[in-house]
């Protein structure tokens, strides 16, 4: 029979306690020190829960320093154009609470922002935010309640950063294909191709 671990105590008695040092590195707010995780990340995965607990995990990207400092306990961040599920944007309007993670390419070290977010369309805002001459519709409030650093220990484990380990995008399944495995009417050539035709004139990407 499996055993499972059902309480703090038990999970403490697996994993030990965080030191002293290890919880004094969370705070409430950005720092100088902090804020430049921010500035120098091209990239972000937002995670998100609806009331009944369901999670959302979702890829934020573009040039480095997209999401604005609004000031040491505020965050923006734009929304850009994607597949109109809006599973993220859904789940803010049911339950604010968000989890961000900051990554800088090449480096180990990443910043993890814990927050409660409000859907945002003011122009005012939105408009420092546009690229490529097109501002953002909306945009995501994040007010701070948590900041800290993670260690690279995630990266030194998966190799990450290292091009050697990285993997051509043929050895996997297409986009296409995964379509066409869910649904048969989907022809996946012509789609993989139609979305490189669109990517190549950056159709949608702002």
């Amino acid at each position: 029979m499996r055993e499972t671990i059902t309480t703090e105590a038990e999970l403490r008695d697996v994993i030990g306690s965080s030191t002293p040092v290890v919880q004094s590195k969370i705070s409430d707010r950005l720092n100088d020190e902090t804020r430049q995780f921010v500035e120098r990340s091209p990239f972000m995965l937002l995670a998100t829960s609806s009331t009944d607990g369901t999670c959302d995990v979702s890829p934020r990207g573009d040039p480095a320093g997209f999401v604005h400092i609004l000031d040491e306990e505020t965050l923006l961040v734009p929304e850009r154009p994607g597949n109109k599920l809006a599973d993220s944007l859904r789940n803010v309007l049911a339950n604010p609470h968000v989890g961000l993670l900051f990554l800088v390419p090449g480096v180990g070290d990443t910043l993890r922002v814990n927050g409660r977010a409000a859907l945002t369309t003011d122009p005012t805002l939105l408009e420092p935010l546009a690229v490529e001459g097109k501002m953002p519709r909306l945009g995501l409030l994040v007010e701070i309640d948590e900041v800290f650093t993670h260690c690279s220990k995630a990266f030194i484990r998966s190799d990450l950063w290292n091009p050697e380990r990285h993997i051509e995008r043929s050895e996997l399944p297409s986009q296409g294909e995964i379509l066409h495995s869910l649904n048969s009417s989907v022809d996946a050539d012509q789609y993989d191709v139609e979305r490189a035709e669109r990517y190549a004139r950056r159709e949608g990407i702002y």
